[in-house]
This record gives C-alpha cells, sequence and structure tokens, in this order.
C-alpha cells in the first residue's frame, strides 16, 4: 500500500510541475490551437498534445483567461491529490515503521533469556543493555524514520527520470553520467559514518557498563573512599564517547550541504547543456520544453538529496544493527531437541555419570564425576571455594550443559528431555537470593499463572516469612525495592525459600543457602530448609558442615573432582580431607 500510494503521489506531481509547460506557452502567446482530437497513445506527447487540444478547446469557447484559470485550478487539484496520496502511504508504512523496533526488542528480550548462562560470563552486563536500548533507539531513529524517503524517494527519482527522457533523451543521458559520480562522493563519507558510529556504540555500551556497576557497588566506593578513583574512570570513558559523537555529528551533518552543493554542480551544468541545444543553430529542445524539464530535474534533486540524507542516517544505523545481529546470532547451546520428550514427574533417580566441565577453552572444572541420587534421599556437596560444586548444581536444571558424560533423570539423558519440564521438577535457593523490585506476594509466587493467595500465604509460613511480612506496611503488598533491599538477608532468603515452597518441586538445590546469615537469621532459615527438604530430593552445597551432618550421603568435592564419599560418620573415621574441615570448623 505505501509503494502504491508513494507511486500515486509522485504521478500526481509529476503532473502539475507539466503543467508548467502550456503555462508559459499561454503567458507568451505561443500556444498553437489544437483543433482535432489526437489518436491516442501510451507516450508523453499523446498527453501534451491531449492537454493542448482541452486548452484550445477552452481558448476557441471562451478565452485565455478561462484557460488559465483551468491550468491554476488543475494545479490545484493535482497537488491535493499529491499530498493525500503522500499521506497515505506514511499512514501505512507507520504500523510497519514502529513494527519492526517492537519486534526487534521482543527478539531481543527472548535472546537474553534464551542465550545460556557461560555467554554473560564473557559479556558485561552494562553493553547488553546498551545493544537493548541505545542501538534499538539507533535503529528506531537512523533507519525506521528513513524507511518512508527509501520507499518513496527511489520511486520519485525513476518516475522524474523517465518523464525527462520522455522528453528529451540527449539531456538525460547527460544526466545519468553525472548523477553517479555525485552518488560515488557521498557514500564514501557514508562508509566512513558506519565506522565511527561503530565505535561510538561500543563506548556507549562501556560508560553503562561502569554506571552498571557503580550502583551495584556504591557501598564499597563509599566505604574505600573511591569516589575520585571511579570518576575518573568515568570521565575517561565519557571524553573517549565526546569525541568520538562529535567526529560522527560532523560527518552525518555534512550529508546535506554536500548533496545539496552537489546538487547545484549537477543542474549548473544541465542548464549549460541544456542551453546549448535550446539555443543551437537546430535547437533540438524548444525553451517551455527545457523550463519544463530543469523544474523537474530540480524536483529529482529533492529526493535525491533526501535520498543520500536517508543513506547517511541508515549507515549510522546499521552499525547499531550489526551490533544488536551479534547478539541476535550468538548460538543458543542450551535448547531443545526436536524429538525431546516430556517427562512430568520424578520417579526414582538423578545420576550423574563420568561428567566433565569446562568454560570453553578455560581448564576443566569438574573431572569424571559419578553420582547416584536415589528420590527422597539428601545428597550434600561440601570442599573447598572453587573446587566445583556451584558448577554441578547449576548443570543439572542446564542453565550449562556438560563437556562429556551425561547427567540423567529416572534414566533419560537431560539433554533429551524438554528443557520446561526438567526444570518444573527443580527448586533452587542460592546463597545470593535474587528477588525483584515487585511486591512480597509476586516474588513468592514468581512464575505461576494466578496464584492463590491462600497458598502464597501458606507457603511463607512454612519458610518462616509470614510474621515478618505481616509487620511490613501492606503486608504481602509491600514492593520490597531494587533485589530486596529493603529486607534483611535472612528476610530475603526465607522469599526464596517460599518461593520454591510454592513451586512444590520434587527435587531441591540448596546452594550454600545459609553461609551469609547471622546466627538468628541461619536458626529460622534452616528451619524453613528442613521444611522445605521434607519428602524431597535434596542437592545441598554447605560450607557450614554443621547443617549438613544428617545427609544421607556427603560427597567431597576438590579440584573438580568427588574425592570422599559417605555419611557423616563414615567420613569422620576415615580421617580425610572431610575429617580435616570438619576439625577445622570445630576448633574455630
Amino acid at each position: 500500500m505505501n509503494l502504491l500510494f508513494n507511486i500515486l503521489s509522485v504521478v500526481f506531481g509529476l503532473v502539475s510541475l507539466t503543467m508548467v509547460v502550456p503555462f508559459l506557452g499561454l503567458l507568451f502567446d505561443k500556444v498553437e490551437l489544437v483543433t482535432s482530437e489526437p489518436e491516442f497513445a501510451l507516450t508523453f506527447n499523446y498527453a501534451i498534445d491531449f492537454f493542448y487540444y482541452q486548452i484550445s478547446s477552452i481558448i476557441i469557447e471562451h478565452s485565455k483567461a478561462d484557460a488559465l484559470m483551468f491550468i491554476c485550478i488543475g494545479v490545484v487539484i493535482l497537488f491535493f491529490c499529491k499530498n493525500i496520496f503522500r499521506y497515505m502511504g506514511m499512514f501505512f508504512l507507520a504500523s510497519a515503521r514502529n513494527g519492526v523496533v517492537a519486534k526487534l526488542r521482543e527478539e531481543m528480550y527472548e535472546k537474553i533469556i534464551s542465550l545460556p548462562m557461560a555467554y554473560y560470563s564473557e559479556k558485561k552486563k552494562g553493553d547488553i543493555m546498551s545493544r537493548m536500548t541505545s542501538d534499538i533507539q539507533e535503529v528506531e531513529v537512523s533507519i525506521m524514520s528513513s524507511l518512508e524517503m527509501v520507499f518513496r524517494e527511489p520511486v520519485a527519482i525513476v518516475i522524474y527520470l523517465a518523464a525527462m527522457i520522455a522528453m528529451s533523451l540527449q539531456l538525460s543521458v547527460f544526466v545519468l553520467i553525472l548523477l553517479p559520480i555525485a552518488a560515488l562522493i557521498i557514500g564514501r563519507v557514508g562508509k566512513s559514518l558506519k565506522r565511527t558510529s561503530a565505535k561510538g556504540q561500543k563506548k556507549m555500551g562501556l560508560l553503562l557498563s561502569i554506571i552498571e556497576e557503580t550502583i551495584g557497588g556504591l557501598r564499597i566506593i563509599k566505604a574505600f573512599s573511591a569516589h575520585e578513583w571511579v570518576s575518573r574512570k568515568f570521565q575517561t570513558a565519557n571524553h573517549s564517547y565526546r569525541k568520538i559523537m562529535i567526529r560522527m555529528l560532523r560527518k552525518r551533518d555534512l550529508a546535506s550541504p554536500m548533496s545539496e552543493f552537489l546538487g547545484a554542480v549537477v543542474l549548473v551544468a544541465v542548464m549549460l547543456y541544456g542551453g546549448s541545444l535550446v539555443l543551437g543553430d537546430n535547437p533540438s529542445v524548444n525553451a517551455e520544453i527545457f523550463i519544463a524539464y530543469i523544474v523537474i530535474f530540480s524536483q529529482v534533486m529533492r529526493p535525491a538529496q533526501a535520498f543520500s540524507a536517508a543513506y547517511f542516517n541508515i549507515q549510522k544505523g546499521i552499525a547499531s544493527l550489526e551490533r544488536i545481529s551479534e547478539v541476535l546470532d550468538a548460538p543458543v547451546t542450551i535448547d531443545d531437541k526436536p524429538d525431546a520428550i516430556r517427562i512430568p514427574e520424578f520417579k526414582s533417580m538423578l545420576e550423574f555419570r563420568d561428567v566433565s566441565f569446562a568454560y570453553q577453552d578455560d581448564e576443566i572444572v569438574l573431572k569424571n564425576i559419578s553420582l547416584k541420587i536415589e528420590k527422597g534421599k539428601t545428597i550434600a556437596l561440601v570442599g573447598q571455594s572453587g573446587g566445583g560444586k556451584s558448577t554441578m548444581a547449576d548443570l543439572i536444571p542446564r542453565l550449562m550443559d556438560v563437556s562429556s558424560g551425561a547427567i540423567l533423570v529416572d534414566g533419560n539423558d537431560i539433554r533429551d528431555i524438554k528443557i520446561i519440564d526438567l526444570r518444573k521438577l527443580m527448586g533452587i535457593v542460592s546463597q545470593e537470593s535474587i528477588l525483584f523490585n515487585d511486591t512480597v506476594f509476586n516474588n513468592i509466587a514468581f512464575g505461576i499463572d494466578n496464584p492463590d493467595p491462600q497458598k502464597v500465604e501458606a507457603a511463607a509460613r512454612v519458610a518462616n516469612a509470614h510474621e515478618f511480612i505481616l509487620q511490613m506496611t501492606n503486608g504481602y503488598q509491600a514492593v520490597i525495592g531494587d533485589r530486596g533491599l529493603k529486607l534483611s538477608g535472612g528476610q530475603r532468603q526465607r522469599l526464596s525459600i517460599a518461593r520454591a515452597l510454592l513451586k512444590n518441586p520434587p527435587i531441591l538445590i540448596l546452594d550454600e543457602a545459609t553461609s551469609a546469615l547471622d546466627t538468628e537469621s541461619e536458626r529460622l532459615v534452616q528451619d524453613a530448609l528442613t521444611n522445605l527438604m521434607k519428602n524431597r530430593t535434596s542437592v545441598v552445597i554447605a560450607h557450614r558442615l554443621s547443617t549438613i551432618v544428617n545427609a544421607d550421603e556427603i560427597c567431597v568435592v576438590h579440584n573438580g573432582e568427588i574425592v570422599e564419599q559417605g555419611s557423616h560418620e563414615q567420613l569422620l573415621l576415615k580421617k580425610g580431607v572431610y575429617k580435616k574441615l570438619f576439625d577445622l570448623q570445630s576448633f574455630h
């Protein structure tokens, strides 16, 4: 529809411009009266001859003044139709323009949710945010705003050039030689602009990373009196960004004056060459047609200049689009296989079978881990920091995939199971309580459509969270702030446990859920965890060995390997790594 209305708009604009020929003919008394209707043909000359026939009829029946009035009314009607069709073209393009940007945002958001956790270990959050915000905004401003020109101006140029060729082939060949030379000059500056814009967007990503890290680490910045240090770091990045943006804006602002100057040079060249054709001994173009040709050619320059401006904008936007594409094209390594199976419940066993794992080219984190976890049992993973315990926990819900070996649920490789089914079997409570800037109710009921308020309250009671929630203003509807900053560490952890309880998963993964708490909070949270673990299969990662002495089996993970395995009593009798860790904590 946009293309159709653009064509109609340009055609009516062209016809209104050709009115200058009979208008000038009347003014200079050069209209030759045509008394017989010309024979129909799809040519420019037929259109001119037919119009002269109509004008001649008005002059013969009325007067030249009436003919002039007829031309003027015709021009008004033609311009009205031209602008109506131009508006209709933009009307139909508006939904496409905004629809593309909205879809791009949705695809970016879906992608950042789908990408594996390992992807974010390589990327800065600020850079991802920059691509999601300023880069998409740049695409909207630079590319989408230029769409109308991209669709309309080439149509206008083609139609105007066709009319010019019909009026004078000789002049048009001359024009078609000059225009590509001007386009080549504009194109070289456009490519330079794209490179500069890419640097600018990358630098903006760095700025956002610094801002994000600053807000997240304000407490440390203030505590270490590092205000001046972080300010210098930001000012250096900001100054660098400013210089790049100045360079980019100067290149972009060059587009309009440069294309206008080149247009004027081409126009003067056409006037000189066309004038020689009119004033020669054997003129091949008459004066009125040449003036009309110049008028139409001047109209070609306007869309050509607009198109060159659009080209500059698009070059600038393409740099952002390429940065967006880097995220959209990043491989989703953790995804459902085409023939992935459904598993509605956990029946018997979770098993690590000769599992190894490494982050891309880094050294191996886990080596040949083999472990069987029967339904209803509690397995504890203990050992030094960096030994690989949390990595083992992350592999179970496929937050990452094993490098070799397999993890099985009821005998099925988890890579053969639908991810949504696998993760529905699991509840995770981590050391860092990840909460959202929302109400207490919505944080507990996270990811559940139309949650039952009674079940939410019941989960909070079992997690020892109900009492402190009621003491808050607005109770369950209280907003807890960014990452739950309005709550204490113990309160945040109990909300995380309530969230896991409401999900009611058969498999629990507890990653150092009490290590960052004070004694009072730890007791409340430990009670909540005990309630949570009843009748469930649990994988517990703990530094405080006192919290896991009653586990059915304890695995000591050291340098990516399980070096000891057994109950608390059995491991003490072995007098190995576990006994050493236990004695250190008991002595402490």
